[in-house]
């Protein structure tokens, strides 16, 4: 017999979320077989069985928060080990019905089985006062999930307590499900959301903003797209060019690299760049290490492995943990103009936009050129306005004579 525990997987998890199990109790397991997906706070991270033989027990169901060491799987060894059997529930003695009470109580149990149910779904239908085994569950193993009773809907409205004579009686609204759907936040949602919070309440963030013209940019690389493929293999994006804009701007203005610990000021003498990727679970920041000594295709490939093991839920911590500054793309969102929030420790974001075709000045004439707004939000408490701007001033000028990122690289 061989029992399933989570796996320490770093020394800051301490817990994680079933997410998913590609198993069911009495599927075949081979050794080093993916069973379960497991959910935490940074990554997924897929648990394998280490003994073949046959999946006899589950032990914590998927949305179920559960401790690193703990066992949640038991796989028998064997061709043939059948799963084993729920523990019996021994048929309660008759006895005599109990008074009536002003409301119904929630059910959970009205035969001599036990409802298999998630605590969530359990929670959900205590607050909404459902009986559990009057709901039909969708999995064919008969658990009963939280979305099984958001679809049964509310019990019916007790009986109310007997008023006096002289009280009005009192309207009952019905209230209609459908108009709400109750979904819970995913580890990772919720763990976005405290620290984009955290980030707000502790820091003195500032957003100030500039605007740059990609006509060189979008020219050069026009030309030499094909001729870039070729040459490397990789495809030449515009985020090579920010990302080296961005360490030339870092080096000029260090503060914009640093970060707060405690009262100290720890300026990085590194540039590892995160990058912003979005996912169906949320965003998430991947890291590009040592970008300052990669060249325009390492950069290419960085960044698109990187995005493509995000998306496929393969990000380990090491992908994610260390960044001195982050570059978020809303853009391809269409996003026109925002203000981003600083990406944990780090004194600093840059946010790009859309491209779109605004009439601007040049040389005197007024001229219709492809414009991007930029962003940089920033730790006020560190970053003084004169670095900020000549932060992204910086970022401008490299952009807007991209020969000189191409001969600096």
């Amino acid at each position: 017999m061989a029992e399933i525990k989570v796996p320490e997987l770093a020394e800051s998890i301490t817990e994680g979320s079933i997410a998913q199990w590609v198993k069911k109790v009495g599927d075949r397991v081979e050794k080093g077989e993916f069973i379960v997906e497991l959910e935490t706070d940074k990554v997924n991270a897929e648990i394998i069985s280490e003994e073949a033989g046959v999946l006899t027990q589950i032990l914590a169901e998927e949305g179920d928060t559960v401790l690193v060491g703990q066992v949640i799987a038991v796989v028998e060894a064997g061709e043939g080990a059948a799963p084993a059997p729920a523990a019996p529930v021994a048929a309660a003695p008759p006895q005599a019905a109990p008074a009536p009470v002003a409301a119904a109580p929630v059910v959970e149990e009205t035969t001599g089985e036990r409802v298999i149910a998630s605590p969530a779904a359990r929670k959900l239908a205590r607050e909404k006062g459902i009986d559990l085994a009057a709901v039909s569950p969708v999995d064919p193993q008969g658990r009963v999930r939280v979305q099984d009773v958001a679809a049964h809907g509310t019990a019916p409205v007790a009986a109310p307590v007997a008023a006096p004579v002289a009280a009005a009686p009192k309207a009952v609204v019905a209230v209609d499900d459908s108009r709400v759907t109750i979904e819970k936040m995913s580890r990772r949602r919720q763990t976005i959301a405290k620290r984009l919070l955290e980030v707000k309440q502790s820091t003195a963030m500032l957003t100030t903003f500039n605007e740059v013209d990609m006509t060189n940019v979008m020219a050069l690389r026009s030309r030499k797209k094909d001729q870039f493929f070729e040459s490397t293999g990789s495809k030449l994006g515009f985020m090579s060019f920010f990302t080296k804009a961005v360490v030339a701007a870092l080096k000029k203005y260090p503060y914009v690299n640093a970060q707060i610990n405690g009262d100290e000021i720890h300026l990085n003498n590194f540039f590892d760049i995160g990058v912003a990727v979005s996912t169906e679970e949320g965003l998430v920041v991947p890291v590009v290490r040592d970008a300052d000594r990669k060249n325009f295709a390492e950069i290419e490939d960085s960044i698109a492995d990187l995005a493509k093991k995000a998306r496929d839920k393969k990000l380990g911590l090491s992908d994610l943990q260390g960044g001195s500054f982050t570059i978020t793309n809303g853009g391809v969102f269409g996003s026109l103009m925002s203000t981003p929030i600083m990406n944990g420790t780090q004194a600093g974001i840059l946010g790009m936009h859309t491209i779109k075709k605004r009439p601007v000045e040049v040389n005197g004439e007024v001229e219709i050129r492809p414009m991007m707004y930029l962003a940089l939000s920033y730790d006020h408490r560190i970053i003084d306005g004169k670095d900020s701007v000549g932060f992204l001033k910086t970022v401008k000028e490299l952009l807007e004579n991209p020969e000189d990122l191409l001969l600096n690289s």
